[in-house]
């Protein structure tokens, strides 16, 4: 019997998460009022039972009743029941920005009140749930094909996961420095394929380009010491409890050399399924939309 319990930050994911698992074969209880999750538990444990993969999901919807959850884990211990906890988390930016495209009321913090202040709120009444979890996914950068392909691993195929997610971010300075990026590297020492005609138009996602840029002795010297860089960096965020990691990689418009060397550092990161990986290309076409105007 596999028994999970879906909780963390109202509007990082945790609906679409548990329709995810549902599509996985699991049994699936959303909001169930606390009191009643220990008869639901009792029920899946039972000799002979036809349901072996549950998910419930728990929140601050919840009300009062949520503050008697840390007793109910607590039983469920001495009892020697077996549960994993997946919690779901976001920056406090993505979960104003979510509320606000979706124009809904934070539960904590009531009809006109601040978003922000709800979501303060929330994380501290959720503290003890963040530190019980054993899977812990940052949804802040990711897409919903993304989230599932996570959940995959964890509860389909079993794989170990180390509750990081690296998002390997391409991007033009002249467009700004990415404000959530934890390391930031330019790599406009580099030659700009821009200033070669037959190169202008097209992006560091085209063969053409990367073999210009990556041709460049420095390039691959740059990218051997940054691929052992964060690769001794990852364990250690791991140790530390991160859960999130960006890593912006600029050059001037963030269409050429940042696009080839932010794929190049993708692929040489993607192989291994202990943490999660993703790639975007923030500034790719702007150049294109700025001359158009």
């Amino acid at each position: 019997m596999r028994f999970v319990i879906v909780t963390g930050m109202s509007g990082a994911g945790k609906s679409t998460a548990l329709k995810m698992l549902e599509d996985m074969g699991y049994f699936c209880v959303d909001n169930l009022p606390v009191p009643l999750i220990p008869k639901l538990a009792e029920l899946f444990v039972v000799p002979g039972a036809e349901i072996n993969k549950a998910a419930l999901g728990v929140d601050i919807r919840s009300g009062h009743s949520f503050t008697e959850l840390e007793h109910v884990l607590r039983e469920f211990d001495r009892a020697e029941l077996k549960y994993e906890i997946l919690y779901l988390e976001s920056s406090d930016n993505v979960l104003i920005k979510r509320y606000k495209e979706t124009r809904r009321f934070h539960p904590l913090s009531g009809s006109g009140g601040r978003v922000d202040k709800g979501i303060m709120a929330e994380r501290k009444r959720l503290e003890f749930l963040k530190k019980k979890a054993d899977y812990l996914i940052d949804t802040s950068h990711m897409l919903t094909r993304e989230l599932k392909r996570e959940l995959n691993k964890i509860f389909v195929h079993n794989k170990e996961y180390k509750n990081l997610y690296i998002t390997v971010l391409s991007f033009g300075f002249k467009y700004g420095i990415p404000s959530d990026a934890d390391l930031v590297f330019d790599v406009r020492f580099l030659p700009n394929p821009y200033y070669i005609e037959e190169l202008r138009l097209l992006s560091g996602n085209d063969c053409e380009v990367r073999e210009y840029v990556m041709k460049n002795d420095k390039a691959g010297i740059f990218l051997k010491q940054l691929i052992a860089m964060v690769e001794f960096l990852i364990p250690n965020y791991i140790a530390e409890g991160k859960t999130q990691l960006v890593i912006g990689i600029g050059c001037t418009g963030g269409k050429h050399r940042s696009v080839t060397l932010a794929n190049e550092l993708y692929e040489a990161l993607d192989k291994t399924e202990n943490y999660g990986i993703r790639i975007e290309h923030r500034d790719i076409g702007k150049d294109a939309i700025t001359k158009a105007r």
